[in-house]
């Protein structure tokens, strides 16, 4: 049979017109992400995450299966792909944005992502402002804040100590970026000047109610405290350890860190710090966490140091329990399920609070 094609021309033109007013619609249509603190139990998921820490392990079966950390600005979940292969695991790469298809379910109290496919995302699919936690305002003006208080320092060693610390752009602009924690606390990019931050201005209401605490030094302890965390971890996506982080740690790196500084300053300007004074601050860095079981290689033996290690786990574990509560799949419970890392069911704020 001959077609006209005239005709068929303007037929296909036609249909092509009727169609058009469909595409405006379309690329209106409202995203459909959850993000993970939004998820609950039995939810379909095809959407993007941030991958971390993937294994392949097997069960108790031997069957291999895919075990990956999948996360945005709100949160992290565990998930697994059964009867996974090495081509699975090799398909992508812990920081590699990923496309996700699955579904959410409630296991033992968590929740947990069973993942039917896993590939690496297209460039096209990402929206990065999904993963970003604290906007770039929001840390530039706490770093406004974290320069505001230590300028207030009186005692002109540790003025020149922190002024030292101030004027090191590399050493800042990776304060300012790297996290404070892998998963505990603040762990997101700026969770280290977060958390720092909020130690510091901690230390402005409690110094003053306790006049035997140097504030001073406390303001600079609380300042050094975590400062080797910029080499400790990596964050340039995910959050894993470093090398050095895994071998060494946050604490006698940062000791050493302190020691450099020193090095410059003293070279830079020909003046001696006190020792007596780098002594102290190195203690207040190796006791922060308070007991040996948590990583400290001394017991808190000075008012400051004694006041720093309460401050920063009450900073921490605040910080901590709101996560644990937010992220909480009860959401129409007031207590959270179990939590087997602290020991304990957590009373949730009634909305609003």
């Amino acid at each position: 049979m001959c077609y006209d094609d005239a005709l068929t021309r303007r037929f296909v033109e036609s249909r092509l017109t009727d169609l058009q007013p469909l595409t405006p619609v379309l690329s209106a249509m409202p995203s459909e992400r959850r993000y993970v603190s939004q998820l609950g139990h039995n939810e379909s998921i095809s959407q993007v995450f941030l991958a971390s820490d993937k294994q392949l392990r097997p069960n108790r079966n031997g069957n291999l299966y895919l075990q990956v950390d999948l996360s945005d600005r709100s949160g992290s979940v565990n998930t697994r792909m059964w009867n996974a292969d090495d081509g699975d695991y090799r398909a992508f790469e812990n920081g590699d944005y990923v496309h996700v298809e699955g579904a959410t379910q409630l296991f033992q109290g968590n929740m947990q992502l069973i993942a039917n496919r896993i590939r690496k995302a297209r460039a096209d699919e990402v929206d990065e402002s999904d993963f970003v936690t604290l906007q770039s305002a929001e840390v530039d003006n706490m770093r406004k804040r974290l320069v505001e208080i230590l300028r207030t320092i009186g005692t002109q060693p540790l003025l020149r100590l922190a002024n030292g610390f101030l004027g090191d752009n590399e050493f800042m602009e990776k304060f300012c970026r790297a996290p404070a924690g892998m998963k505990n606390h603040h762990a997101y990019q700026g969770g280290l000047l977060e958390h720092v931050l909020g130690l510091m201005e901690l230390v402005l209401v409690v110094a003053p109610r306790y006049p035997q605490l140097d504030r001073d030094k406390l303001l600079v302890g609380a300042f050094l405290h975590d400062a080797a965390k910029v080499d400790e971890l990596s964050y340039e996506r995910d959050i894993a350890y470093t090398d050095q982080g895994q071998l060494l740690g946050h604490m006698m790196l940062g000791v050493t860190m302190l020691d450099d500084k020193v090095r410059q300053i003293v070279q830079k300007e020909g003046q001696p710090l006190p020792d007596r004074l780098l002594m102290e601050l190195k203690h207040m860095i190796i006791s922060h966490h308070g007991e040996y079981a948590y990583g400290s290689s001394k017991l808190p033996m000075t008012l400051e140091a004694i006041a720093l290690h309460h401050l920063d786990n009450l900073d921490a574990k605040l910080a901590n329990f709101t996560q644990l509560m937010r992220d909480c799949p009860n959401s129409d419970s007031n207590w959270t399920q179990y939590f087997s890392q602290i020991g304990r069911k957590l009373f949730k704020p009634e909305s609003g609070e």
